[in-house]
This record gives structure tokens, C-alpha cells and sequence, in this order.
């Protein structure tokens, strides 16, 4: 029994009214699994996308020519799957217990040691989708997966508490993924309301997700969140350690936030956003700045150190953080504290200070088989992107880089999605590994369903965009596909292979509106009144 043991079994005793049943669906799509070949028995689910052959007049006669299914990654778990019961209350399938109960250490440490885990296998079967069976050349197998791993190039986040998880990777060398951000805040949202948040982050392919709630029923909401969340959970320990302090600064130890780690890992978080790289020393190189100190556990934690005049307790017991972390295989990742607020401010002095420390703890975190990754800013204008990337792989040694953004101008609110998108996408081609989406409410307000929808699809074109940029292998296949379908005129097939077919499908009947029906000017293949009834024949309308 452990400080924090937690019933799993048992974690819907306050909440019997919560909505039990979620499905995620998908227009002319089906859940599909691929098997492993060093392990047979994975089911490594994917969503393939089935399409309407393209239709010729050849002299009067009708002509049809298949056109193959588009396979793409799917981070919807088992919520697309219309086999698999979801209940809230009970959690989802423990897919990765098996794997866990027969397998012991870190899958840093199994890299290592020459073993590939179940995980890796799956991780590199997913990012490969079917490109063996395409003819296309990839570089991604569970070997390659192994050694980047190894070599603290890639992060497999898959703490050992939370078996739900389908296995993903985080690395320049595979696609780029994003993370999104939910929580409450002083009650201004339901733990029903968070559970809903999380599964619509991955219905539109969310790769991660943070928990960043500050206010009550913090241990309540995120259980809820991780026994039903598939993709890997994230958190910012000191907001809670914080909480218990009651907002004071001066009051955290040591001892708080030890306990607070041992909570969070019990429960199943995946990773940690810490901010060990803030010095006593480099804390007043933010004074200068037109925006000063922005992030919430930067502040903190700097705050805390200014008043006790001592080096932070984060940095101090980061040897003590990894024992933690390396007991359930969680990733840490090397927040950023004294990351810039405002483009004025981008790679000064007091950033690039802690991205140098944050370079000497992650060969701390490597020494003792942990995972870790690098967090990065934040708001920078275009010309100075490349040069956070290329010091960060100098100065951390090619760990993977996680960044918000970055922002490229200040000018934006309500449209922060955008500005940010294009920084994301620029950093995600010099070789960002995941990328932190951005709402249209950034700096406004708290996200809701639809600000979470709009900035994940915004995030994933930045995403898919890098991936092109990198030449990721099947990267171009979906693109192609639409791109044919377009110019086939198949507007169904254009709207279901979109990142968003549903906003896809709304704007064309909106634009297409004659009269209370549908313009029958809509190309040689589909009549435009039958698209939304799923009908797969030609237009019938002269």
C-alpha cells in the first residue's frame, strides 16, 4: 500500500449521474487493428477511410474506377469502436496491463538493455500506418523505435498506473504531435464537463493532453480524466502542491510536492511538467523584460526562491524527482519557466539560461533511465525560430522539444490559433517533436468544446504541415488522396478524408443553398441533396 493508494476499481462513488456512454464516429469510416510480428497479439488501431470510385462518361456509358482506402492515425481509442462498450464509470479496457505485469523497468531502460517493448512495436506500426503495404520506403521499425528511445531522442509516455493508454512517441524523427490543454478553475467547469473536453480533444486527434486544473476536486477530475482518457496525461504538479498551500508561495517544501508526485504517479499521469531549470541565480534576468515572468509554476517556484534566498527545491532534489518518475516509468518534461511572454522579450538572456540548465538535467534524467523532453517558448517572431531549435539540440543533447507555438506576433487575440499555428509549423519543420496547441481564447478565457476543436484542427494542419516539410513517410498519402478527389469532383470523399468533415460538409451545404435545396451544379459524380445521405451514385440531375 502506497501514500496514495487509489481504488480504481471504485472511483465513481460521488458520481453516478455522470453521463455514461461516449462514442466518437467518423463519416465512412471503420476501426480497423494491425498486428504486431514480435508481438502477435497487438491490435494496433487505426481509422480507414473508404472511398467512392471516380465516375467517367466513356461515349454514354458509365465507368467506375475503385479507388483504394485511406488509412490514417487515430487517436480515438476505443470510443470509435462500435465493439467496444464505453462506461464512464468503469474506465476503458486496460489495454497495456498485460504488457506491464510481465515487464520490468522503464522502456528507457529496456532501450538500453536491447529489449523492444510492446510499446515500441506499436508505436512503430502506428506511425508507419500501411506504408508497407503502399510500396512506401520507412525508416520507422520497432528497432529504430528502440534505439531513439535509447538515446533519449524519442519519449514514450506510458506510466505504468495508467494502462488505458494506447502507446504514442515523441520525436524528430516521427510525426509531429500536439498536445492540448483542459481544467477547471475554481469551479467554473464539471469533472463532467473536463471527460467530455478530453474525449473530444482526441475525436480530433489531440496526441497528449494536460490536465492543468487549478481549482476544486483536482484528484477527482483528473481520475476521471485518466481512467478514460486513451492518449498519454500530462499535468503541472505545483498547481496542486500549490493548492494545498493555500496560494502561498512561501509555504511549499519540499515535502508537499514530493507527496503530490507520488499522488499524481499512483493515479496514472504519463508525464510532468516541472520547472527545475529556474536558478537562483538567473531569476533577475527577467526583470528587464517588457513582460517579465509569464508562466504560472515559473512564478511560483521563483517566487519561492527569491524569498528564502536559496536554489530551488525542484532543482536541489531533481535526483529525488527521477527516483519518483523511474518507480512508474513517467516522463518528465523540463518546463520552461522563464520562457518569453511577448515577441520583445524572445531568446534573451533568462530563457537561453535555463534552456543551458535544463540541458545539464537531462542527462540527470537519462543517468537514472527516465525519460524527459524540453519545453520551449512561447512567443518568438519567424526570424528567430531557428535559432531556439538549434541551440536546443545543441544544449540538450537532441532531446526531444515540446513548444507552445510559438506566436509569432502579439497583435492577435481571439485569433492566437492562427499566430501561433504558423510559428508552430515553421518549428515543427526545423525539427520540434510536439507542439502545444493554442485556442482562439488563449489569453482570453478558458477554452470550451469548441475552442478545444478549433485548436486541435488548427494544430494538426501545423503538424501535418511539418510533416510534409520532414518527408515523413505516408506523410503525402492522405493529401494525394484529397487533392485526386478534388479534382474527380468527389465532394463526399473530399469532405471525409478532411482533418474536420463535419465544419467541411457545413460550409459547402451553406454555400450551396438555392431556394431551400441544394444546387444540382455540383460536378459529374454526386448530386449534391444525396452527399449528406451517405449515397454513393451519380448525379442524376442534368
Amino acid at each position: 500500500m502506497t501514500l496514495y493508494d487509489f481504488n480504481h476499481d471504485s472511483f465513481n462513488y460521488k458520481y453516478q449521474n455522470m453521463k455514461k456512454n461516449i462514442k466518437i464516429s467518423y463519416p465512412s469510416s471503420e476501426k480497423i487493428y494491425m498486428k504486431g510480428e514480435i508481438y502477435p497479439d497487438l491490435r494496433v488501431g487505426m481509422r480507414r477511410i473508404n472511398l467512392t470510385p471516380t465516375v467517367t462518361n466513356d461515349n454514354g456509358k458509365r465507368v467506375e474506377k475503385p479507388n483504394d482506402p485511406v488509412l490514417v492515425y487515430d487517436t480515438s481509442g476505443p470510443y470509435s469502436d462500435p465493439n467496444v462498450e464505453i462506461n464512464l464509470s468503469k474506465g476503458l479496457p486496460k489495454l497495456r496491463q498485460p504488457w506491464i505485469d510481465r515487464r520490468r523497468g522503464t522502456q528507457m531502460e529496456c532501450a538500453k538493455r536491447g529489449i523492444i517493448t510492446e510499446e515500441m512495436e506499436y508505436v512503430a506500426i502506428r506511425e508507419n500506418m500501411n506504408c508497407k503495404e503502399l510500396g512506401i520506403e520507412s525508416h520507422i521499425t520497432p528497432e529504430f523505435v528502440r534505439e531513439e528511445v535509447a538515446a533519449g531522442r524519442a519519449v514514450i509516455p506510458a506510466n505504468i498506473r495508467h494502462p488505458e493508454s494506447e502507446p504514442m512517441i515523441i520525436g524528430t524523427r516521427f510525426a509531429v504531435k500536439i498536445n492540448t490543454n483542459i481544467g477547471n478553475s475554481h469551479a467554473h467547469s464539471s469533472i463532467e464537463e473536463e471527460v467530455e473536453k478530453a474525449v473530444w480533444s482526441c475525436k480530433w486527434g489531440g496526441d497528449t493532453l494536460m490536465d492543468l486544473s487549478t481549482g476544486s476536486n483536482i484528484h477527482e477530475t483528473r481520475e476521471w480524466i485518466l481512467r478514460n482518457c486513451p492518449v498519454p496525461v500530462g499535468t503541472v504538479p505545483m498547481y496542486q502542491a500549490f493548492e494545498k498551500v493555500g496560494g502561498r508561495a512561501e509555504n511549499l517544501t519540499w515535502e508537499i510536492f514530493r507527496n503530490t508526485l507520488i499522488e499524481q504517479c499512483e493515479q496514472g499521469v504519463d508525464y510532468f511538467t516541472i520547472h527545475c531549470g529556474i536558478r537562483l541565480k538567473n531569476v533577475p534576468l527577467a526583470n528587464g523584460r517588457l513582460t517579465g515572468m509569464v508562466s504560472r509554476g515559473g512564478s511560483i517556484i521563483s517566487k519561492w526562491c527569491q524569498i528564502h534566498q536559496q536554489e530551488s527545491f525542484l532543482y536541489s532534489h531533481f535526483d529525488d524527482i527521477c527516483d519518483i518518475c523511474a518507480r512508474y516509468d513517467v516522463a518528465i518534461s523540463l518546463g520552461d519557466g522563464l520562457r518569453p511572454g511577448s515577441t520583445y522579450d524572445a531568446n534573451d538572456a533568462a530563457q537561453f539560461a535555463e534552456l543551458d540548465t535544463m540541458g545539464e538535467l537531462v542527462q540527470r534524467a537519462w543517468a537514472k533511465n527516465v525519460q524527459a523532453f524540453i519545453e520551449g517558448p512561447g512567443h518568438v517572431p519567424m526570424h528567430k525560430i531557428r535559432e531556439n531549435m538549434e541551440r536546443q539540440i545543441e544544449k540538450c543533447h537532441g532531446a526531444p522539444f515540446y513548444t507552445l507555438g510559438p506566436l509569432v506576433t502579439d497583435i492577435a487575440p481571439a485569433y492566437d490559433h492562427i499566430t501561433s499555428a504558423i510559428g508552430a509549423a515553421t518549428i515543427g519543420w526545423f525539427g520540434t517533436a510536439m507542439l502545444c496547441y493554442v485556442t482562439p481564447k488563449e489569453h482570453l478565457a478558458l477554452p470550451d468544446k469548441d475552442d478545444v476543436r478549433t485548436g486541435v484542427v488548427t494544430y494538426k494542419i501545423a503538424a501535418h504541415s511539418a510533416d510534409l516539410a520532414k518527408g515523413h513517410p505516408g506523410a503525402a498519402v492522405r493529401d494525394n488522396a484529397l487533392s485526386k478527389a478534388r479534382y474527380d469532383f468527389r465532394w463526399k470523399d473530399q469532405f471525409n478524408l478532411a482533418l474536420d468533415p463535419e465544419k467541411a460538409l457545413e460550409y459547402w451545404k451553406s454555400s450551396n443553398e438555392v431556394g431551400g435545396k441544394y444546387c444540382t451544379m455540383c460536378g459529374p459524380n454526386f448530386c449534391a441533396m444525396r452527399i449528406s445521405q451517405e449515397l454513393n451514385s451519380d448525379c442524376s440531375q442534368p
